[in-house]
């Protein structure tokens, strides 16, 4: 008993005489060789929507050094005045203090900033603070850059009729914009649209987009500033080509003498819906020109005011509607480019619907139509006519085309097309089937665009390459002298589709 007693008194003396067992990466140096590293010099905004807060960035912090440091004061330069807010490790603020970064560890900062506005300002402004580090002594800082973007903001609002969007500074929708029966909504050239997650545009009156724009002689290229641009309102890069952001353009029943002229349609669960569930008469109807329709998400979408919902979306969703359509690109959406349901007049005349599947599991034709009843609470088969000419049909299935109950149509004539088609691959159509492996179309060869999303994702590029079986395949249409682009097309032999291949 002795002898423990002793061992245990000499057990702990020694133990009093060793060091800590702190591990070292927790010991806290003062030394100010001691400095920080970061993930990048400046933390970079993209344009944000004034009184819209951002996305929130990223920036890492690193201790390259084996021993904890204490950061004794994370904070902004201008703490009461500055736009920018600052989250580190739970704790919210314009500054942080005291933060132990252990050695050989890091720490992550979240910067996320919400602008005020600055009257007059009607191009993006530049709004800069600094995040300053203060570390045993050394003060280091990271750059905070963002661009600010006024705007005119609509939130749940039925606009005064006759109104005009000017395009001095981009529009905001928020929730919805209704514009009422017997009123109209016109959008200047150059007028940009952006709608937030879930918002849409409704019209029960009338929608006029780019009516009275003349291009002359102009080429109209894809970043020309007359376009008329709807979008979603996340303007990072990584949102440019990310489908279904918001809901669409709704035209309701009510509508009447629409027309959308070069414009750009994208990133929403459908482009242009045609809401006449009940099919009344006359029929709510479209006319689209020199428009491009592209990436729509084709996700299910509902009406609570109908109490319905559709089973999906489309570029053009048409429930007993009239749609005309006239040097218009539609391609890379999720389900249908075209949905007509409940009858309908149709027309298109040198467009390209190109629907290839891309990141999409499609399995629905491109081009769809049906004069079946377009709800419960209707009843059909209902009248429904189809003209096309000079246009391309293409995707990424064996048939990008069906004619629901086709040999009922009062009208069927598609002259000069080509069409990707095996339902409808005969050379003649009979009182029973269809078939369009006449009138100078064109069935089941490669139109040989020059890039598809296949091959080039967000990359795509339309126009006919050199050994196209679709160029010169046209017939001339004397009111339609020039394609998408605004060039002049051949005047005897011009080519399908909404482009037209330039000479080589």
């Amino acid at each position: 008993m002795r002898y423990l007693l002793l061992s245990l008194f000499l057990l702990s003396f020694t133990l009093l005489l060793l060091p800590g067992c702190e591990p070292k990466a927790d010991i806290v140096t003062t030394d100010s060789s001691a400095r920080l590293e970061f993930s990048q010099d400046t933390v970079l905004f993209d344009t944000v929507f004034v009184r819209t807060g951002t996305a929130t960035r990223r920036l890492w912090v690193y201790n390259r050094n084996p021993r904890a440091v204490r950061v004794e004061q994370i904070t902004l330069a201008n703490p009461g005045a500055s736009p920018y807010r600052l989250l580190v490790g739970g704790d919210a603020g314009p500054s942080i203090n005291n933060v132990e970064i252990r050695g050989r560890d890091s720490l992550l900062v979240l910067v996320r900033a919400t602008i005020d506005p600055t009257p007059g300002d009607a191009k993006p402004f530049i709004v800069t603070d600094d995040l300053r580090f203060r570390t045993n002594g050394n003060d280091q800082q990271i750059a905070l850059l963002a661009y600010g973007q006024n705007a005119y903001f609509h939130n749940g609002e039925t606009l005064p009729c006759n109104t005009t969007w000017t395009n001095d500074k981009p529009h905001v929708i928020y929730n919805s914009v209704r514009v009422d029966s017997a009123c109209t909504l016109t959008m200047q050239p150059g007028t940009r649209v952006y709608s937030h997650a879930g918002s849409i545009l409704i019209v029960a009156g009338t929608l006029r987009v780019n009516p009275d724009y003349q291009p002359g002689t102009d080429s109209v290229e894809v970043n020309d500033e007359n376009i008329v641009r709807f979008a979603g309102d996340r303007l990072e890069p990584f949102y440019d080509n990310i489908p279904g952001q918001w809901a669409g353009i709704q035209f309701l029943a009510s509508s009447h003498e629409n027309v959308v002229r070069y414009a750009e349609i994208k990133n929403a669960a459908y482009g242009l819906l045609l809401f006449n569930y009940r099919n009344l008469l006359p029929r709510p109807a479209v006319r689209v020109e020199n428009t491009v329709i592209r990436n729509i998400s084709g996700q299910s979408i509902s009406f609570a005011s109908a109490a319905q919902t559709l089973p999906t979306g489309a570029g053009v969703l048409s429930l007993s509607g009239d749609v005309e359509m006239h040097n218009c690109l539609i391609t890379n959406c999720g389900e249908y480019a075209v949905l007509g349901v409940g009858g309908g007049n149709f027309t298109f005349d040198y467009c390209t619907i190109a629907n290839y599947r891309g990141n999409f599991n499609r399995s629905t034709e491109s081009l769809t139509l049906s004069n079946e009843a377009p709800s419960t609470v209707a009843k059909g088969p209902y009248p429904l006519r189809l003209v096309m000419r000079n246009s391309i049909v293409w995707g990424g299935l064996r048939d990008e085309l069906l004619l629901a109950n086709g040999a009922q149509y009062q009208q069927v004539a598609i002259q000069n097309s080509l069409l990707q088609t095996e339902r409808y691959k005969a050379v003649t159509s009979t009182a029973t089937a269809l078939g369009f492996g006449n009138s100078g179309n064109v069935l089941n060869q490669d139109p040989k665009f020059r890039r598809t999303p296949n091959l080039y994702p967000n990359r795509f590029d339309y126009r006919l390459g050199p050994m196209s079986p679709a160029s010169n395949k046209a017939v001339p249409l004397p009111t339609l002298p020039h394609d998408l682009l605004n060039a002049p097309r051949d005047p005897r032999t011009p080519d399908m589709g909404a482009y037209e291949r330039a000479a080589p």
